[in-house]
């Protein structure tokens, strides 16, 4: 039987996710994420080194709703130092502590993480002048400016490249997007919503993005008596690179018939993420994953 301890008490869990960068500090950028539920609300606002450093420079967390532990959002402040790179997640578990309110605080920071590889100071007179539909110039920006993204998706894997050169793809955002102009506040903005909602033995996970450069909406249908899931799609209105991005967004379908176990966020990257997959698709659906548990 699979169950959630969000769902205790209730049919329907909601979680909202608002988040910001700004490019007003010197090599950094200063990231806010405000993340809430039905119980609490938290912002967390970060000053982050660029690419491929990651480092946290300095940390704020209040709590503006609901009931927070204190000393999660004193430990939080401990990731002053930090790079958020592998092993970050477990760090900032580490810091938070299990207080109430602490497991809202390190999703923040994986959200802050998140934010971090979606802003670029690169030089202006390397933009200048790259016509805005060039998307080849715009992929090397992206693959010379995130050293990691090598191989973390299909989009930048030998076989996307191959795609990129191969026919017409039109990227989103203009290459002035990589070169914001000092002091700019939200150049980049991000929205997520994650919801459970269980009717009878049917349980549906929702798992939207919506920001400058995505659009996504998934669903995931689970006969938690079975513990499987029976339906899963997803409906992406905006992708870094249309005609490049869209390949592997039908690998979702192959969620379809997955026992919900402890080994399907694991499974689900090798199904949906790496070389061959979409990173946010994996991220979304891991997401809402994390909020579930088997029972006997």
């Amino acid at each position: 039987m699979i169950t959630s301890p969000w769902l205790v008490g209730r049919s329907r869990y909601e979680r909202r996710m608002h988040g910001w960068s700004d490019n007003t500090a010197e090599d950094a950028f200063v990231h806010t994420v405000r993340l809430e539920d039905d119980d609490r609300a938290i912002e967390l606002r970060t000053v982050c080194s660029i690419a491929p450093a990651y480092e946290i420079r300095a940390v704020t967390a209040r709590a503006h709703a609901g009931t927070v532990a204190s000393e999660a959002l004193a430990g939080i402040a401990q990731l002053v130092g930090a790079r958020m790179v592998g092993g970050f997640t477990r760090r900032a578990a580490e810091a938070a502590g299990t207080g109430a309110g602490a497991a809202l605080l390190v999703d923040a920071a994986i959200e802050v993480a998140r934010l971090a590889r979606q802003v670029a100071q690169v030089p202006r007179e390397r933009t200048d002048g790259i016509p805005a539909s060039d998307a080849r110039a715009c992929w090397r920006l992206d693959t010379t400016t995130w050293p990691d993204l090598a191989g973390s998706c299909f989009t930048y894997s030998a076989a996307g490249e191959a795609v990129l050169n191969a026919r017409e793809v039109v990227p989103t955002l203009p290459p002035t997007f990589y070169s914001p102009a000092p002091n700019a506040e939200r150049l980049f903005v991000r929205r997520k919503l994650a919801r459970l909602v269980q009717t009878g033995t049917r349980l549906d996970l929702f798992s939207s993005m919506h920001d400058d450069v995505h659009g996504f909406d998934l669903h995931f249908e689970i006969d938690t008596t079975k513990a499987t899931i029976v339906a899963a799609d997803s409906i992406t209105s905006r992708l870094p690179y249309r005609g490049l991005c869209d390949e592997p967004q039908g690998r979702v379908k192959m969620m379809i018939g997955q026992a919900v176990d402890e080994l399907l966020r694991k499974r689900s990257q090798s199904l949906i993420g790496g070389e061959t997959g979409c990173a946010q698709l994996y991220d979304l659906t891991g997401d809402v994953l994390k909020f579930l548990t088997t029972a006997a």
